[in-house]
């Protein structure tokens, strides 16, 4: 018979790997950003969300705090490498006011890893006493990582386009939350199961918000690509005027 602790290891495993394809979601994303040196209406709060939740994951699973979380170290360590490149091209392509909160943001969530960190280490002297604050702590950061896209969601309502809340990202969202969850429920994890557990709601409130504005927004960028066609032509039309007029000076010697 296979113990819990085997099932529970390959779900975890199984969850590494959704967790890395919702880590490497936003990369056509990226290249967008790359090709167009711009981040246009992208925000970069659910990046720095996410590099805040694997930062203090990555403390939770450190073996003076939580021992023998080594899944949970590995997947949250390559997360943060990656959200910081994302917020490293974020820096790079964004401008004036929203560079420098970027930055700020960046700033602040380092120094605060780290302090915590310091605190945790010296004054609570029992693991339980570590994980217990680390825990509670990436609970609510946890969530703030998969409620940071309502921030996007808030955009479609207003908007009724869904071209800034990718698809692909919010269906790894979902397929991450349910395999956490339930590497949380078979051993259980409170500081796990809660933020992962909303995860899911919130992925499946995304996904439902795509199939409502899915339709308009293949209408706004029709519309926006009929209207981009038309400038080319209004400007042949007015050469071709000018043209003319020139033309028809010079045949009368008015040079």
């Amino acid at each position: 018979m296979v113990s819990p602790d085997a099932i529970r290891t390959v779900i975890g495993v199984i969850g590494n790997a959704t967790a890395l394809v919702l880590f490497l979601s936003p990369v056509p994303t990226f290249i967008q950003i790359w090709k167009k040196k711009t981040v246009e209406q992208y925000s970069a709060v659910p990046y720095l969300a996410t590099l805040l939740n694997c930062m203090m994951w990555v403390l939770y699973g450190l073996p003076l705090v939580h021992p023998h979380s080594m899944l949970v170290i590995t997947i949250n360590g390559t997360g943060m490498l990656i959200e910081l490149t994302y917020v490293a091209l974020f820096l790079t392509f964004s401008v004036g006011a929203a560079r420098r909160r970027v930055l700020l943001l960046l700033v602040a969530e380092v120094a605060f890893v780290a302090a915590v960190g310091a605190l945790v280490l010296s004054l609570a002297h029992t693991h339980d006493r570590r994980s217990m604050v680390v825990g509670i702590l990436c609970v609510l950061f946890g969530t703030g990582m998969y409620a940071a896209p309502l921030s996007v969601m808030k955009m479609v309502i207003q908007t009724k386009s869904v071209e800034y809340m990718p698809l692909f990202l919010s269906v790894a969202s979902l397929v991450n939350g349910i395999c956490w969850t339930a590497y949380a429920l078979i051993k259980f994890d409170l500081y796990i199961t809660i933020p992962n557990g909303l995860g899911v709601m919130f992925a499946v409130g995304q996904i439902i918000l795509y199939g409502i504005y899915y339709k308009s927004t293949q209408q706004i960028l029709e519309a926006r690509k009929r209207k981009a066609d038309q400038v080319p032509m209004t400007e042949v039309v007015v050469d071709g005027k000018s043209g003319s007029a020139t033309n028809s000076g010079a045949a009368n010697g008015h040079y």
